[in-house]
Formats: structure tokens, sequence, C-alpha cells
């Protein structure tokens, strides 16, 4: 039996076909901040995520046609939203991490420094993660997604979903043992 949606936003879309910046504006201000959620929990930089951002709405406006209502709105923004964050990892893969954008704390708050240091070396694992399993962890852990919305999203299984996202815990894990950050 095939999963229906029911999309609340239908009419703003219809009207956004019929051209009106007006729909559009509304349906931006409906999904900016979740989808601007998305795209910083997997790029992991605010002015990347704000690029994606711009990027997936201009195009799921300019692509609005090809919106075919088998999902809701927003899972069609949010699936052009991971995909263009996936596109932005890729091109930034080929460049290299300048030391200066690393934030060290001052050496007088050592609490405050240990505990920066953690959340640093966390994101960097995760950051370090191949992007299936990156994408899966961060929509369970962060989005709050299950595996069953997480499947649809990335058009995978159910247990491709849950085996990603052991794997991706699995390797977290040991990259955070390496680093010493678990302790």
């Amino acid at each position: 039996m095939e999963t229906v949606y029911i999309d609340k936003h239908l009419d703003l879309v219809n009207q956004c076909r019929q051209g009106s910046r007006a729909a559009q504006f509304e349906l931006y201000k409906l999904y900016v901040k979740a989808m601007y959620n998305v795209a910083l929990r997997i790029v992991n930089q605010v002015a990347e995520a704000e690029d994606v951002l711009q990027e997936s709405f201009l195009d799921a406006f300019t692509r609005i046609e090809n919106f075919r209502g088998e999902t809701t709105f927003g899972l069609w923004l949010k699936q052009i939203v991971i995909n263009k964050s996936i596109n932005q990892l890729r091109k930034r893969r080929a460049e290299f991490v300048n030391i200066d954008d690393v934030d060290i704390a001052d050496e007088e708050k050592e609490d405050t420094e240990g505990q920066e240091m953690r959340v640093n070396e966390i994101k960097e694992a995760v950051a370090e993660l191949p992007d299936g399993y990156r994408v899966v962890l961060t929509l369970y852990l962060f989005e709050g997604y299950d595996h069953e919305e997480i499947s649809h999203i990335l058009k995978i299984s159910e247990n491709t979903s849950r085996t990603q996202y052991m794997r991706a815990k699995k390797k977290l894990n040991g990259l955070l043992e390496k680093r010493g950050a678990l302790r």
C-alpha cells in the first residue's frame, strides 16, 4: 500500500506555480528555519549553510513545476536541501581547512575550554563521517526523524537507514576514541 501525504500548503504551491511571489515568500517563511538547521547540521558552517539554503529555495521555486505532490512540499524541499548540502561537502573536500578557523578557548577557562574542545572534536568527527553515515546520523539524532521518515527523504529502505545509523555511531565512537574525546 502506498503512503498518502496530505500537504497543508498545497494552495501556496499552486499559487507559486502561477508565479505568485507572495506565495513564494509565505512558503519561504514557513520552511526557512527548519531547512537552515538541516543544512547547518550537514555542512557544519554557517556561511555554507546560508548558501545552501538560498540555492535550495531558488532551485525549488524554479523547478516548482516538477513537484508532483508524491510527498509534501516540505519533504521535497528538504530533499533538495540535503542534496545541495552533500554537494557542498563534496566541493569542500578538495579544499584545505585553515587552522585560523578552528576556535580554541582561553586557557583561563579550563572547564569551558574542555567542553568547547570536546564539542569541536565531536563536530569535526561528525564532519569526517562518510556522507551517507553523516546524513542519516544528522537526520536521526539532530533533526529527530525516525528511520521511516529518513527512508522517504533519502529514498532508501528503512533497513538501509538503520544500518547506516548503526555504522555511523560505531564509526563516530571510533573517531572520538582516537581523538581522546570520549572520557
